[in-house]
Protein backbone atom coordinates (compact mmCIF):
# COMPACT_ATOMS: atom_id res chain seq x y z
CA UNK A 1 0.00 0.00 0.00
CA UNK A 2 1.40 3.38 -1.05
CA UNK A 3 1.67 6.10 1.59
CA UNK A 4 2.10 9.75 0.67
CA UNK A 5 4.72 11.61 2.75
CA UNK A 6 4.00 15.32 3.10
CA UNK A 7 6.79 16.24 5.57
CA UNK A 8 10.57 16.06 5.52
CA UNK A 9 12.07 12.72 6.64
CA UNK A 10 14.38 13.29 9.61
CA UNK A 11 14.70 9.74 10.97
CA UNK A 12 13.73 6.18 10.25
CA UNK A 13 13.83 2.67 11.70
CA UNK A 14 13.22 -0.83 10.39
CA UNK A 15 9.83 -2.20 11.49
CA UNK A 16 9.87 -5.76 12.81
CA UNK A 17 7.18 -8.26 11.99
CA UNK A 18 6.04 -8.64 15.62
CA UNK A 19 6.17 -4.92 16.45
CA UNK A 20 2.51 -4.28 15.60
CA UNK A 21 1.39 -7.37 17.56
CA UNK A 22 3.30 -6.26 20.67
CA UNK A 23 1.91 -2.73 20.40
CA UNK A 24 -1.65 -4.05 20.13
CA UNK A 25 -1.10 -6.35 23.10
CA UNK A 26 0.24 -3.48 25.21
CA UNK A 27 -2.74 -1.27 24.33
CA UNK A 28 -5.22 -3.99 25.30
CA UNK A 29 -3.52 -4.68 28.64
CA UNK A 30 -5.37 -2.88 31.44
CA UNK A 31 -3.38 -0.24 33.29
CA UNK A 32 -2.19 -1.19 36.76
CA UNK A 33 -4.07 0.70 39.44
CA UNK A 34 -2.05 3.41 41.16
CA UNK A 35 -0.45 2.32 44.41
CA UNK A 36 -1.99 4.18 47.32
CA UNK A 37 1.14 4.39 49.49
CA UNK A 38 0.66 6.25 52.74
CA UNK A 39 3.46 8.53 53.90
CA UNK A 40 4.03 10.36 57.17
CA UNK A 41 2.36 13.78 57.24
CA UNK A 42 0.83 16.28 59.64
CA UNK A 43 -2.76 15.32 58.85
CA UNK A 44 -2.23 11.68 59.83
CA UNK A 45 -4.54 10.89 62.73
CA UNK A 46 -3.12 9.19 65.80
CA UNK A 47 -4.22 5.53 65.95
CA UNK A 48 -5.83 4.23 69.12
CA UNK A 49 -2.82 1.97 69.72
CA UNK A 50 0.86 2.61 69.03
CA UNK A 51 3.89 0.40 69.51
CA UNK A 52 7.03 1.77 71.10
CA UNK A 53 10.05 1.27 73.30
CA UNK A 54 11.08 2.79 76.61
CA UNK A 55 14.73 3.58 77.42
CA UNK A 56 16.16 4.26 80.88
CA UNK A 57 18.67 7.07 81.39
CA UNK A 58 20.53 7.11 84.70
CA UNK A 59 22.95 9.99 85.11
CA UNK A 60 25.13 11.24 87.98
CA UNK A 61 23.38 14.60 87.60
CA UNK A 62 20.18 13.35 89.20
CA UNK A 63 19.19 10.88 91.88
CA UNK A 64 16.25 9.71 89.79
CA UNK A 65 16.39 8.11 86.35
CA UNK A 66 14.70 9.44 83.22
CA UNK A 67 12.51 7.17 81.10
CA UNK A 68 12.27 8.03 77.42
CA UNK A 69 9.42 6.41 75.49
CA UNK A 70 9.30 6.62 71.68
CA UNK A 71 6.07 5.44 70.05
CA UNK A 72 5.96 4.43 66.39
CA UNK A 73 3.20 4.34 63.80
CA UNK A 74 3.13 1.55 61.20
CA UNK A 75 2.28 2.80 57.71
CA UNK A 76 0.93 0.57 54.92
CA UNK A 77 0.59 -2.30 57.36
CA UNK A 78 0.38 -5.73 55.77
CA UNK A 79 1.79 -4.60 52.41
CA UNK A 80 5.23 -4.71 50.83
CA UNK A 81 5.51 -0.99 51.55
CA UNK A 82 5.06 -1.36 55.30
CA UNK A 83 7.33 1.01 57.21
CA UNK A 84 7.69 2.02 60.84
CA UNK A 85 8.11 5.70 61.68
CA UNK A 86 8.42 7.54 65.02
CA UNK A 87 5.23 9.36 65.95
CA UNK A 88 5.69 10.78 69.45
CA UNK A 89 8.08 10.86 72.39
CA UNK A 90 7.48 11.06 76.14
CA UNK A 91 10.00 11.66 78.92
CA UNK A 92 9.12 10.90 82.53
CA UNK A 93 11.00 11.20 85.82
CA UNK A 94 10.42 11.73 89.51
CA UNK A 95 12.81 14.67 89.31
CA UNK A 96 10.76 17.78 88.52
CA UNK A 97 13.74 20.14 88.21
CA UNK A 98 13.75 19.89 84.41
CA UNK A 99 9.97 19.63 83.93
CA UNK A 100 9.48 22.72 81.74
CA UNK A 101 12.19 22.09 79.17
CA UNK A 102 11.39 18.36 79.07
CA UNK A 103 7.75 19.08 78.19
CA UNK A 104 8.86 21.61 75.56
CA UNK A 105 11.39 19.16 74.10
CA UNK A 106 8.89 16.29 73.84
CA UNK A 107 6.32 18.49 72.08
CA UNK A 108 8.82 19.88 69.58
CA UNK A 109 10.37 16.49 68.77
CA UNK A 110 6.92 14.88 68.42
CA UNK A 111 5.88 17.70 66.06
CA UNK A 112 8.98 17.10 63.91
CA UNK A 113 8.16 13.36 63.81
CA UNK A 114 4.63 14.06 62.54
CA UNK A 115 5.82 16.45 59.83
CA UNK A 116 7.26 13.45 58.01
CA UNK A 117 10.43 13.32 55.97
CA UNK A 118 13.92 12.87 57.37
CA UNK A 119 13.98 13.43 61.15
CA UNK A 120 17.42 11.93 61.74
CA UNK A 121 18.95 15.41 61.97
CA UNK A 122 17.46 15.63 65.50
CA UNK A 123 20.08 13.18 66.73
CA UNK A 124 23.01 15.44 65.84
CA UNK A 125 21.22 18.57 67.05
CA UNK A 126 20.52 17.08 70.49
CA UNK A 127 23.96 15.50 70.83
CA UNK A 128 25.56 18.88 70.13
CA UNK A 129 24.08 20.45 73.28
CA UNK A 130 26.70 21.03 76.01
CA UNK A 131 26.01 21.62 79.68
CA UNK A 132 27.95 24.68 80.94
CA UNK A 133 28.46 22.86 84.24
CA UNK A 134 30.24 20.02 82.45
CA UNK A 135 29.27 16.59 81.21
CA UNK A 136 29.74 13.11 82.61
CA UNK A 137 30.87 9.63 81.66
CA UNK A 138 28.16 7.01 81.29
CA UNK A 139 28.66 3.29 81.85
CA UNK A 140 31.18 1.95 79.34
CA UNK A 141 33.32 5.09 79.39
CA UNK A 142 31.45 7.15 76.81
CA UNK A 143 31.34 10.88 77.52
CA UNK A 144 28.00 12.69 77.49
CA UNK A 145 28.31 16.51 77.27
CA UNK A 146 24.79 16.98 78.69
CA UNK A 147 21.54 15.28 79.61
CA UNK A 148 20.01 16.53 76.36
CA UNK A 149 22.88 14.88 74.46
CA UNK A 150 22.07 11.54 76.10
CA UNK A 151 18.43 11.91 75.05
CA UNK A 152 19.78 12.39 71.52
CA UNK A 153 21.84 9.24 71.97
CA UNK A 154 18.70 7.32 72.97
CA UNK A 155 16.87 8.69 69.94
CA UNK A 156 19.70 7.48 67.72
CA UNK A 157 19.40 3.97 69.21
CA UNK A 158 15.69 3.95 68.45
CA UNK A 159 15.99 5.22 64.88
CA UNK A 160 18.58 2.56 64.21
CA UNK A 161 16.33 -0.14 65.66
CA UNK A 162 13.50 0.76 63.24
CA UNK A 163 15.82 1.09 60.25
CA UNK A 164 15.82 4.88 59.78
CA UNK A 165 19.54 5.14 60.56
CA UNK A 166 22.36 2.76 59.78
CA UNK A 167 24.89 1.79 62.41
CA UNK A 168 28.33 3.30 61.91
CA UNK A 169 30.63 0.34 61.50
CA UNK A 170 34.34 0.19 60.75
CA UNK A 171 35.47 -1.33 57.49
CA UNK A 172 37.94 -4.20 57.44
CA UNK A 173 40.96 -1.92 56.95
CA UNK A 174 40.01 0.33 59.88
CA UNK A 175 39.31 -2.66 62.10
CA UNK A 176 42.73 -4.22 61.39
CA UNK A 177 44.42 -0.84 61.93
CA UNK A 178 42.79 -0.36 65.35
CA UNK A 179 43.58 -3.92 66.40
CA UNK A 180 47.21 -3.35 65.43
CA UNK A 181 47.40 -0.11 67.42
CA UNK A 182 45.77 -1.76 70.45
CA UNK A 183 48.35 -4.54 70.34
CA UNK A 184 51.19 -2.00 70.16
CA UNK A 185 49.81 -0.06 73.13
CA UNK A 186 49.35 -3.23 75.20
CA UNK A 187 52.92 -4.30 74.42
CA UNK A 188 54.26 -0.92 75.44
CA UNK A 189 52.17 -0.90 78.62
CA UNK A 190 53.52 -4.34 79.53
CA UNK A 191 57.10 -3.13 79.14
CA UNK A 192 56.44 0.12 81.02
CA UNK A 193 53.81 -0.64 83.67
CA UNK A 194 51.66 2.33 84.59
CA UNK A 195 49.49 2.55 87.66
CA UNK A 196 45.93 1.76 86.60
CA UNK A 197 43.23 4.36 86.81
CA UNK A 198 40.76 3.79 89.61
CA UNK A 199 37.89 4.35 87.16
CA UNK A 200 37.12 0.90 85.75
CA UNK A 201 34.63 2.28 83.19
CA UNK A 202 37.50 2.90 80.76
CA UNK A 203 39.59 -0.13 81.69
CA UNK A 204 39.34 -1.38 78.11
CA UNK A 205 41.71 1.39 77.02
CA UNK A 206 45.14 2.39 78.39
CA UNK A 207 45.33 4.60 81.49
CA UNK A 208 45.90 8.22 80.58
CA UNK A 209 44.02 7.99 77.28
CA UNK A 210 42.41 11.24 76.17
CA UNK A 211 38.81 11.91 75.19
CA UNK A 212 37.99 11.44 71.50
CA UNK A 213 35.92 14.28 70.01
CA UNK A 214 34.29 11.94 67.51
CA UNK A 215 33.08 8.94 69.54
CA UNK A 216 33.38 10.53 73.03
CA UNK A 217 35.42 7.63 74.43
CA UNK A 218 38.60 8.07 76.48
CA UNK A 219 40.60 6.13 73.94
CA UNK A 220 42.94 8.67 72.31
CA UNK A 221 46.60 7.67 72.71
CA UNK A 222 49.82 8.90 71.10
CA UNK A 223 50.95 6.45 68.43
CA UNK A 224 53.88 7.25 66.12
CA UNK A 225 53.78 10.85 67.29
CA UNK A 226 50.06 11.26 66.53
CA UNK A 227 46.92 11.09 68.66
CA UNK A 228 44.88 8.09 67.52
CA UNK A 229 41.57 6.79 68.88
CA UNK A 230 41.55 3.07 69.69
CA UNK A 231 37.76 3.00 69.57
CA UNK A 232 36.76 4.61 66.26
CA UNK A 233 40.11 5.09 64.51
CA UNK A 234 39.99 8.92 64.51
CA UNK A 235 43.45 10.41 64.01
CA UNK A 236 44.68 13.96 64.50
CA UNK A 237 47.08 13.42 61.62
CA UNK A 238 44.32 12.54 59.18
Amino acid sequence: MAVQIDSKIIDYEVARADAEAKQAEASEKPEAPGLDIEHMHEELQRPERLEGQTYKIKTPLSEHALYVTVNDVILNEGTEHEIRRPFEVFINSKNMDHFQWIVALTRIVSAVFRKGGDCTFLVEELRSVFDPRGGYFKKGGRFMPSLVAEIGDVLEQHLRSIGMMEAETLDEHQRRYIEKKKAEVETRAAQEPIEADCDDSTAEYPPGAELCDKCHMKAMVVMDGCLTCLSCGESKCG
